[in-house]
């Protein structure tokens, strides 16, 4: 039974079916767990699988945390197979003889490593002119895209049988595997596209402790209580334990002494541990709030006075 509308806040490690888009997928997760707000953290293509972490509550406000980190992803390409979206969904363009070896598959993977311009493909939901360029691609037209710069840190060849390759990538936000895989059969000579695609991991997170959305279904109150607090998306940012008075301060809005380099980003608790949210330094070594927490109602910050002082050491 899907349980009635309340407070449902943190984080769901998903593991996505194919058939579902990153956005039916939440609606499905929300509807079971009763959320009332939710967000993604990295778009899915249908036809994918793997981690999609989701937000709920107050830790839609960190999401981002986990849109600029890095992915991993299984793909699996068929070489000498071209189509016009790179991946099943498309239609097939041309068919190629493709015969090439273990060795010339990890050369050519390698000169992929680093720092590179990669164009969108026009299957994909960047804007131009007001339009996504799927938009584009479905009345049979062809834009002019800007290519961007992503990062591929690594990859690796997996299997070669025949003319299925498969990979594993680890890459920065922004990569379109679709357009990697092609690029891939460019440098071959042969051409190729994604047949399947599993996202492994995002940031620190990976896919084998991910639910399915069969395990909401079966047991949405156990997944409740379960979802990942939501300072788990910052955990990767420098930690600064408040002192009292510092954090009633922080939670009211106020710039407190910082600790770090200017222009980085620090997560911030009072001292029972509470998340109270993420400030940046600036000059002059203060702390500015960037993002906050929710105050639990007008009294929240006498909730501080509540814990002994032998308990904030």
């Amino acid at each position: 039974m899907t349980p009635a509308l309340d407070a449902c806040e943190g984080v769901l490690l998903l593991d996505k079916p194919p058939g579902y888009s990153s956005t039916q997928a939440l609606a499905r997760a929300k509807r079971l767990l009763g959320a009332r707000k939710g967000g993604h953290t990295g778009t899915l293509d249908p036809f994918a699988t793997g981690l999609l972490p989701l937000v709920f509550g107050e830790a839609t406000k960190f999401s981002r945390f986990l849109i600029d980190s890095r992915k991993g992803y299984d793909a699996q390409l068929a070489l000498g197979l071209e189509t016009t979206s790179g991946d099943p969904e498309g239609e097939v363009t041309a068919r190629r003889e493709a015969c090439v070896s273990p060795e010339r598959v990890d050369e050519v993977l390698a000169s992929f490593l680093g720092r590179q311009r990669q164009t969108p493909p026009m299957h994909s939901a960047v804007h131009v002119n007001g339009r996504r360029l799927y938009e584009y691609a479905r009345a049979g037209e062809e834009v002019e895209r800007t290519p961007r710069e992503v990062e591929i840190h690594a990859i690796r060849r997996l299997a070669l049988e025949g003319t299925r390759l498969s990979i594993a990538v680890e890459c920065s936000k922004g990569t379109y595997i679709r357009a990697l895989a092609m690029d891939i059969g460019r440098a071959l000579g042969c051409g190729a596209s994604l047949t399947a695609l599993r996202r492994t991991s995002v940031g620190p997170f990976r896919v084998g402790g991910a639910a399915a959305l069969q395990a909401i279904e079966q047991d949405p109150a156990k997944v409740r209580n379960e979802l990942l607090p939501p300072e788990a998306l910052v955990a990767g940012l420098a930690r600064l334990d408040a002192s009292v008075e510092e954090a009633r301060r922080f939670s009211q809005g106020q710039a407190i002494a910082g600790r770090g380099a200017e222009g980085e980003e620090v997560a911030v608790f009072d001292p029972a541990g509470r998340f109270l949210g993420v400030g940046m330094v600036h000059p002059g070594a203060l702390l500015a709030p960037l993002r906050l927490m929710a105050r639990n109602g007008p009294d929240a910050p006498d909730l501080l006075e509540q814990v002994p002082e032998n308990r904030l050491k």
